[in-house]
């Protein structure tokens, strides 16, 4: 044997000694956890054992490892998530045959490659059910109130390619969810198929209190182009005010005297002095029984003060002019700039703008409540805190008999205005909350009664899982698939331990819940925390849900950006999408569904499937002139 031989031998016996040697590591971390895999339940036993395999993998920096092994033509351990052992197995096994020695490996509890993977996708159809034809990712979709009453709107979702609808408990009513639930199922009956229900327990979530109310001021203003032209005339409805005002996409609903709107025809003029004293007039353009539509060429604010009258030859008529009236108060709003300070208190008293110091006194910072009064008693000074999903930022600077001082260092340039019902976050705080609140306990009774699946917001420990078990045991339903919403820093920490528990429910999931999650990882490090769970999950052999602003511009706006598109298209990568409810949602699932039947022909998992591209034939004989087109 030469001496290139000897080296590349010295190398293999050094790859099979040191893959021995995490073998070990492997086995030993399984027997270990023993205790935790043998309570898992039945169908979920190989998942646990795979988990702690995987845990026990990922200890070492295996990079150099690779490398070594990539340089043979093996594998570099790189997809070996559902199937840890029966990876590092294979390997050791062709290792030996190079050295010409036999080896057998003991039997392994993880199973082998195709049952890890099988397992993912039974666990994936029990929880989520059947995906569409030629996609394995499945669409959730998060209902709206409106849903309640718009049968259509349901049925028009699950026919675009939605395969769960997600009810949030956290709005709403039982009467509401019961409605949707019920169009859900006849939506499912009359396309054929069976629409999943996933319904979300709000847990502890600390919002802000309420605001004082801004002015009752109504601000009408036209669209004009970049030289002030107007391209867009404001839409007004003038309604009857012995009738309820209708939800329409007007500028604004004014309430008026029936018998004075009844003498308002098309084309007639009303005039009016805004709060600003300017002379304006609105263009009656429609008239019906309900009330009538008038336009408005300029920008005007109207208080409950202004009077508008009838233009022309009715002038001079007493009854010609009539008074606005009640106006509805604007939504309150803080504006905090970066070195503001700010008062969290431990009250729903209305929150208020920062007040200027008199007679020599101080000035008063601005101050809000919050909903989680009890969190506060756990908050130190130093401590980051976050405000309507990251928007704006501080930190605690005091703390005095449960109120809170935060100095802002997190703004936009000119200023973010905090309203009321928003989320706050502690990341850096070690908050002791029950799971699961009274609310939560009532709306779990529904639950258990309706949905498919439940979902546990904020789950931070394995507590927290074990808990929802007991309840849902007490309500007669052990085997309620159940989902846990990772969305804390906490929750994202405890993973593993939290994963183990949820295995000893027959069928559960994890949804990566990105709007809390990166306020509380922070924004730079979601993409690394949200792989990371990914892995975890597919050792664990359990479902995960992508969720959070997946095409939010295309369901808000009614146009994706490009960020967004790239962002669903690295969705296929989890067992199911979540997208939000706006107005555009019903678009928004069927861009989605096209996504995702592509991109599962390039990719599973992390895993890139070598499908024959149209452009490798390029420069070949009888290459196609137009590549392009011939992919699509």
């Amino acid at each position: 044997m030469g001496e290139f031989d000897q080296r590349e031998m010295a190398a293999l016996e050094a790859l099979v000694q040191e893959l021995i040697e995490l073998r070990a590591e492997i086995v030993d971390e399984a027997a270990l956890q023993q205790p935790g895999i043998a309570a898992a339940h039945d169908n979920q036993r190989h998942g646990a054992a795979n988990l702690a395999a995987y845990l026990a993998l990922r200890r070492r920096d295996l990079r150099p490892l690779q490398h070594r092994l990539a340089r043979m033509g093996l594998s570099s351990l790189g997809r070996a998530e559902s199937h840890v052992l029966a990876t590092v197995d294979a390997v050791l096994t062709m290792l030996h045959r190079a050295l010409g020695r036999p080896w057998l490996p003991s039997p392994s509890v993880c199973g082998d490659f195709d049952q890890g993977s099988a397992l993912l996708r039974e666990q994936a159809e029990a929880l989520l059910g059947s995906a569409a034809p030629e996609r394995s990712v499945r669409i959730m979709v998060t209902m709206p109130a409106a849903a309640a009453d718009d049968y259509q709107l349901v049925h028009q979702l699950l026919a675009a390619g939605a395969e769960c609808l997600r009810i949030n408990c956290a709005h709403d009513d039982a009467a509401c969810w019961s409605r949707i639930i019920g169009h859900a199922r006849r939506a499912g009956q009359a396309l054929g198929r069976r629409c999943r229900i996933a319904m979300d327990l709000a847990g502890p979530k600390m919002r802000t209190g309420p605001v004082a109310a801004g002015p009752a001021v109504v601000k009408i203003r036209p669209v004009r182009d970049a030289y002030g032209r107007v391209t867009v005339k404001s839409r007004v409805w003038l309604a009857a005010d012995s009738a309820p005002l209708p939800a329409t996409a007007a500028a604004a609903n004014l309430a008026l005297p029936e018998a004075w709107l009844r003498r308002l025809r098309v084309g007639a003029r009303v005039k009016l002095t805004d709060a600003r004293g300017r002379g304006r007039s609105l263009t009656v353009v429609a008239v019906d029984a309900g009330g009538c539509w008038a336009e408005a060429d300029r920008t005007m604010y109207l208080t409950s003060d202004t009077v508008l009258r009838y233009a022309g030859r009715h002038m001079r008529r007493k009854r010609s002019a009539v008074r606005l009236g009640t106006l509805p108060q604007a939504e309150g709003g803080i504006r905090l700039r970066k070195g503001d300070r700010l008062i969290v208190a431990p009250n729903i008293t209305p929150g208020r703008e920062a007040q200027p110091g008199q007679a020599g006194r101080p000035a008063a910072p601005a101050a809000i409540g919050c909903t989680l009064p009890q969190a506060l008693e756990q908050v130190r000074p130093g401590d980051a805190i976050f405000f309507d999903d990251g928007k704006i930022g501080g930190v605690v600077n005091k703390v005095e008999a449960g109120f809170v001082q935060v100095l802002v260092t997190q703004a936009a340039p000119g200023g973010s205005v905090l309203r009321a019902d928003k989320g706050i976050n502690l990341p850096d705080s070690a908050l002791q909350l029950a799971a699961l609140t009274a609310k939560d306990l009532a709306d779990l009774e529904f639950i258990a009664a309706h949905a498919d699946i439940v979902q546990l917001s904020f789950a931070n420990t394995a507590d927290d899982v074990a808990l929802l078990q007991r309840h849902l045991a007490r309500l007669g339903r052990p085997q309620l698939p159940l989902v846990l919403k990772i969305e804390t820093r906490r929750g994202f920490q405890n993973l593993p331990e939290m994963l183990l528990m949820a295995l000893r429910s027959p069928v559960c999931g994890v949804m990566i819940a990105r709007g809390d999650l990166a306020v509380e990882c922070g924004f730079e490090r979601l993409a690394e925390v949200q792989e990371e769970i990914l892995w975890i999950c597919e050792a664990a052999h359990v479902p995960v849900i992508w969720a959070t602003q997946v095409l939010e511009s295309l369901a808000q706006r009614g146009m994706p950006s490009r960020a967004e598109v790239t962002d669903a298209a690295m969705s296929d990568r989890a067992e199911c999408v979540m997208l939000n409810k706006g107005p555009y949602v019903l678009d928004a699932v069927r861009m989605l569904d096209d996504i995702l039947r592509r991109m599962q022909q390039h990719q599973s998992k992390k895993q890139s499937m070598l499908r024959s591209l149209r452009l490798a034939q390029w420069g070949s004989a009888g290459r196609s002139e137009r590549p392009w087109a011939a992919t699509h």
